[in-house]
């Protein structure tokens, strides 16, 4: 038995007749928005440069009327290019765009150990965020009211030593949301998730899936009790890709179980 949760109804299919296209979406929290988009009856089109996951997912997800995958490569233009034509050709219109993809490991060299070459690839989620979203924008917008979602992080508003990259990449994500929506509006909303500590170990192609090993004290620090869940980012993005967010655009939404509102002190 599979140890990701499977794919669950939402109640009157609020994605009904909408397709999202999810970078990214082969494993863990892109994963989790893919599967949650199926759930609110939509359909979905992952891009991913891992190929085993994104076949697994839609083997297991075995919706095939309503699924599809390309490797997609967020720092090639060319690629980005065939990813959303393949969606159009395959589904007609794409409503949504959730751009997940990039380097999903925080910490990096010291900053005076850093390669030019390795900033800039740090970097991958901003600079893919501007190519998907520079080419899928006109169908977005083809009939009003479609959305992009980009993912950033709790990262882009508190760090840790040897983080700058992840930080420069996720905060600037918060920034290029709030300046497109601008731009993209009113016929295309444009809003962010700022994720905290997800634990996406069950949400991996099948060879690297592993339940979680979280203590009771990863739990316990958190306001709400528990460790966030892939599914709990789906679920903010539903809302949001959706017309119950319709008159939300160039927001920030952080969901951290309220880390980073809890004060801590040293004794």
């Amino acid at each position: 038995m599979s140890i990701v949760p499977a794919v669950s109804a939402w109640p009157n299919a609020p994605l009904a007749g909408k397709v999202v296209l999810v970078t990214g979406g082969a494993n863990g929290i892109g994963r989790g928005i893919a599967q949650a988009v199926l759930g609110a009856g939509g359909q979905v089109m992952i891009g991913d440069l891992d190929v085993d996951a994104g076949k697994a997912c839609l083997v297991e997800w075995d919706r095939p009327a309503d699924t599809a995958f390309r490797k997609l490569d967020i720092t090639s233009e060319s690629s980005v290019r065939g990813f959303i034509a393949a969606a159009l050709k395959r589904f007609g219109r794409i409503d949504g765009l959730v751009n997940n993809a990039g380097i999903a490991g925080a910490h990096g060299p010291a900053l005076a150990d850093m390669e030019w070459s390795e900033w800039q690839r740090r970097l991958s989620s901003l600079h893919g965020a501007f190519l998907c979203s520079k080419h899928a924008l006109p169908a977005l917008g083809a009939d009003g009211g479609g959305a992009i979602l980009n993912i950033a992080s709790t990262r882009a508003q508190m760090s840790e030593p040897d983080s700058e990259a992840y930080a420069a990449a996720k905060g600037g994500l918060v920034a290029f949301t709030h300046a497109l929506a601008l731009s993209a509006g009113p016929a295309v909303r444009v809003n962010s998730i700022s994720p905290g500590w997800i634990a996406t170990a069950a949400w991996q192609a099948p060879a690297r899936r592993r339940t979680p090993s979280l203590s009771k004290a990863d739990h316990a620090q958190h306001p709400v009790g528990r460790v966030g869940q892939p599914g709990d980012i789906g679920a903010l993005a539903v809302f949001l890709l959706s017309d119950m967010g319709g008159f939300i655009t160039g927001q920030d939404h952080v969901i951290d179980g309220g880390m980073t509102r809890k004060m801590i002190y040293v004794d």
